[in-house]
């Protein structure tokens, strides 16, 4: 774990605004704040699978780049870089509250995580991906912020849901598992109920130290 911790780290160093360049607090600090253009994983509550892309389509529905929820802790692919949406005037370092809309860039395929009215290959729910690219973004890669309880603003030991502004379906997991393409990983997908299966948290990953500490 050190090792990804410290290739993280470079990758940061070297993609960051120079204003915001200073070292990244590792995950294993309790309730650091998740900054934009931090780099996490998404961990499912109920399963503790980690929320994962990789190059591989979805051979139903959009045929989009599949997501899946991922048992092992140690795997580049569920990396996600948090990122501010087209409308937002916010700066990378910058804390995230509540009722926020934000986007989830994955970090190897450099693609969105995006969801529409297609319908998932399980369960037949909302179908969740990954589109686009660093120069392709819409509106149906924006999620909105839930968090659980009395916090205001996006921290790594809280509760959190993420409801798709598009559809209004909860980014979603469930013991539901693939058995061919995906062998063992179990299906996302979104649903518009608030459900205990709804809740992710901030696992693993490079958290930004917060831009008001500048």
């Amino acid at each position: 774990m050190a090792l990804s911790f410290f290739a993280l780290a470079i990758f940061l160093l070297l993609t960051l605004d120079s204003d915001y360049a200073s070292v990244p607090v590792s995950a294993a600090s309790e309730g650091v704040q998740i900054t934009y253009g931090s780099v996490i994983k998404l961990m499912h509550e109920k399963t503790k699978f980690r929320l994962h892309s990789h190059d591989v389509p979805y051979g139903s529905g959009s045929g989009q780049q599949s997501v899946t929820g991922f048992p092992n802790v140690d795997d580049s692919n569920s990396y996600w870089i948090v990122r501010p949406t087209h409308d937002s005037s916010a700066k990378q370092g910058d804390t995230i509250k509540s009722g926020t809309s934000v986007r989830l860039q994955h970090m190897r395929t450099r693609k969105w995580l995006h969801s529409h009215l297609h319908a998932s290959p399980i369960s037949g729910n909302l179908e969740v991906s990954c589109f686009g690219g660093d120069g392709e973004s819409d509106t149906g890669d924006y999620w909105r912020l839930e968090i659980e309880g009395n916090g205001k603003t996006w921290r790594q030991d809280q509760r959190v849901r993420l409801r798709h502004v598009d559809t209004g379906g909860y980014l979603h997991s469930h013991d539901k598992k693939y058995t061919r393409i995906a062998g063992g990983q179990q299906e996302v997908c979104g649903v518009r109920e608030k459900r205990a299966d709804n809740v992710w948290l901030a696992a693993e990953g490079v958290y930004l130290p917060t831009a008001e500490g500048k």
